[in-house]
């Protein structure tokens, strides 16, 4: 007999991104997983938003407030809140491909895994934004080799896989007993604590099929550009993760290594024209008042979480669980009509993938629509991974199979043709 999968409770926060949320959720809506559930942490608005989706499309999940300000605090509310087996975390800015939260529920049919992360790509829907990497004590990642296949990897107290935030998972009862995620992280490095605090634990397995596309939306502390307002909470986190993690003689070394790398990035954006001097000055200040702020933090022990008593029971997302999917291709000339019928297949319940190219040598896109299907575009000679050559020479039908094949790996399709 078949081992069934282990429930999966999706956590999603949200800040004053509504217009992203509602993408985000879609995409969860489209998960092949039919034991799934959404709890939703969100400011007013986006709540409001979540309540008129859930209505609409029948889902009686849970919805709750999120304070603001702290994403550590905000997590651990979906946390008491959830009843899956598993919880899984995604970022209101991301899209999760269909098999995303199957495929992590996978790894946790072996009970010595304790946490997963998947790989996250980048705002043009191709490029690798974050693979996998091992962490150590002064928070400095390690990256690790590219793999096409789930790897399980034993980690250390001092040194173990980081799981990305906006792109994880763990088994719900541990990472209650471990106290959840630290709300002395109020932003940045809470997902590598908990990757230090597991390991002593269980396993975590690192999975490339576990996709989502991560678009890095404008927030409170950066621009859509990626540009930052604001360096004071990556100071505050870096250095409270050195007195939660690091022997005393690292820290000079590691905050001098984390301002480095920060007037490096203010440099960057300087040099393109983003900033002035005056700015780059002001958001070393900021890092640097951070990082004094991270030292007079209180650090209290950190101690199991219950659930919320009023917490429902596990309420499944409606529509979850496999389903058909499609692929649409076409010139980019006859966008138009092929994105009104790429809109009404996914209306009916399909998973659609729409492929527009022009006669040219421009790099692909791929992107996760507001109407609910995916869109790939770029030239019809042009590259769709960043490691083909500018040009290559294609038909259409075979290129348009080339890219089915591709995209296969991740969400269902009918062949084209």
């Amino acid at each position: 007999m078949t081992q069934a999968l282990p429930s999966v409770s999706v956590i999603v926060v949200s800040w004053n991104r509504p217009a992203d949320l509602r993408r985000c959720l879609l995409a969860l809506h489209q998960q092949d997983h039919p034991a799934l559930e959404v709890r939703l942490v969100a400011d007013p608005a986006s709540c409001d938003l979540a309540l008129k989706a859930m209505q609409a499309a029948g889902w009686t999940g849970g919805v709750y407030g999120n304070p603001g300000g702290n994403i550590s605090l905000a997590r651990n509310i979906g946390l008491r809140a959830s009843q899956g087996d598993v919880v899984a975390y995604i970022d209101d800015d991301a899209m999760a491909e269909p098999t995303w939260a199957r495929r992590l529920a996978e790894t946790f049919l072996d009970p010595s895994i304790v946490a997963a992360t998947g790989y996250t790509l980048g705002r043009n829907g191709i490029s690798l934004q974050w693979g996998a990497a091992e962490v150590d004590a002064t928070g400095l990642d390690h990256p690790l080799p590219l793999a096409m296949e789930t790897l399980v990897h034993s980690g250390a107290p001092k040194r173990a896989i980081k799981p990305v935030g906006t792109n994880c998972a763990f088994r719900r009862a541990t990472l209650m007993q471990v106290g959840g995620f630290d709300e002395a992280y109020q932003f940045y490095l809470e997902d590598a604590d908990i990757g230090l605090r597991l390991a002593a634990h269980g396993r975590t397995a690192v999975v490339p099929g576990a996709q989502v596309h991560h678009g890095f939306a404008a927030s409170e502390r950066r621009l859509a550009n990626r540009m930052p307002t604001d360096l004071s909470q990556i100071g505050a986190s870096s250095q409270v993760f050195l007195r939660r993690h690091a022997d005393p003689a690292l820290w000079p070394n590691a905050v001098a290594r984390l301002q480095l790398e920060q007037a490096n990035r203010l440099a960057l954006h300087r040099r393109d024209g983003r900033i002035a001097a005056a700015e780059e000055t002001r958001l070393l200040a900021t890092l640097n008042a951070g990082i004094q702020l991270g030292e007079a933090r209180p650090l209290p022990p950190l101690t199991l979480i219950t659930s919320t008593q009023e917490a429902p029971a596990f309420l499944p997302l409606p529509g979850t669980g496999p389903r058909p999917g499609r692929i649409i291709a076409g010139r980019i000339w006859q966008a138009r009509r092929l994105r009104d019928q790429a809109a009404q297949a996914a209306a009916k319940g399909e998973i659609v993938t729409l492929i527009l190219l022009s006669p040219t040598i421009r790099a692909h896109r791929h992107h996760f629509t507001p109407a609910g299907f995916w869109e790939q575009t770029g030239g019809l000679f042009g590259p769709s991974e960043r490691s083909q050559p500018r040009f290559r020479w294609w038909r259409f039908s075979k290129r348009i199979a080339a890219e089915t094949a591709r995209i296969a790996a991740f969400r269902p399709i009918y062949p084209f043709g």
